[in-house]
């Protein structure tokens, strides 16, 4: 297993911009929530306290307030922050490939994702296939049902350790649409499909330094909070309302920090392994059969790579090479 950590951190730095930009809509957000439902209860407490609600309405109406809150925060995540990844995600991928840098990577991020995603719509079918086939394939490939049947007592243990690969192989689609970046193929269904087969040639070094990371991250964001606890104690030994404020802080530091820094960072050290580790293979299909075997949505994935529907995809995955869709 190769680590690449350092090209990636210095992937990493020269794309700060992007981490920036990602940051701070991240803390507008953050505000926006934050004035919203102050001022969903100032304005609830006035007419509670004049008597013109009753609480029974009042419950509602802020039930109807979060609702409407996280309506507009997933159309926010889907058309603007998960844009803007994936337009940092293209930056990532020909910093990577070629080792310079756009002039105006914000630009040159909108124009890549407007080009091989002509909308949103696709970027979301593309992304959410991959997730499902990779899900399946790491399922079967790593798999601890043999160690918890020899040492029972491992099971809560391997609970964890599922858990953390799960929550590894949620960067590892980021990883393949970075792929499909640097691929010329303008079919995005065929580039994710190779993708995929190339993750399956070396999701062991790409499954395993990630695997390793994410443990990493968790480990430094509970020593940040062990170590800004001091502060909520401190402030709470002022008064109860300092007490709540000092929490406030410790949990937004952690927060921005986690989602600002190291999951940017995390993604970067996936791509540059993925991308990396991938120069010296190419997808072939006797690993395409492979991956099929090992997910079942594989198939829907080759049938829109070859053209057909979910119902005409089910011939042998390598009966797809002799259409000339570039698999070796």
């Amino acid at each position: 297993m190769r680590f690449h950590f350092r090209t990636a951190t210095s992937v990493f730095r020269k794309t700060l911009p992007f981490v920036m930009l990602r940051l701070g809509i991240g803390l507008l957000c953050g505000l926006l929530a934050v004035v919203y439902f102050g001022a969903i209860a100032w304005f609830g407490r006035r007419l509670l306290e004049s008597g013109s609600i009753s609480e029974l309405v009042a419950v509602v109406g802020l039930a109807l307030s979060i609702g409407l809150f996280v309506a507009g925060w997933r159309l926010v995540s889907r058309y603007v922050l998960y844009l803007v990844k994936v337009a940092h995600i293209a930056v990532i991928a020909h910093v990577i490939e070629t080792g310079e840098v756009p002039s105006n990577q914000i630009q040159y991020g909108k124009s890549q994702v407007s080009e091989h995603f002509t909308e949103a719509s696709a970027l979301f079918a593309v992304d959410q296939l991959i997730k499902a086939v990779i899900t399946q394939f790491n399922g079967a490939v790593v798999s601890f049902s043999s160690l918890v049947s020899i040492v029972p007592n491992l099971q809560k243990l391997v609970q964890l350790l599922g858990k953390a690969i799960a929550i590894a192989a949620s960067y590892i689609d980021e990883a393949i649409i970075a792929y499909m970046f640097t691929n010329s193929d303008q079919n995005r269904w065929r580039s994710a499909r190779d993708g995929v087969v190339l993750y399956g040639k070396n999701w062991r070094s790409v499954l395993g330094s990630t695997l390793l990371i994410v443990v990493g991250m968790y480990a430094v964001a509970f020593v940040l909070a062990l170590a800004l606890i001091p502060v909520a104690t401190t402030l709470g030994s002022v008064s109860g309302q300092y007490q709540l404020l000092g929490w406030a802080v410790v949990v937004g530091t952690i927060v921005t920090i986690y989602t600002g820094f190291l999951k940017p960072w995390v993604k970067t050290v996936v791509i540059t392994t993925f991308l990396l580790e991938s120069r010296e293979t190419q997808p072939d299909s006797e690993m395409m059969d492979r991956v099929a075997e090992r997910s079942e949505r594989f198939q829907e994935l080759v049938g829109k790579a070859d053209g057909r529907s979910a119902e005409e995809g089910s011939q042998p995955p390598s009966e797809s090479i002799a259409s000339g869709d570039g698999i070796r």
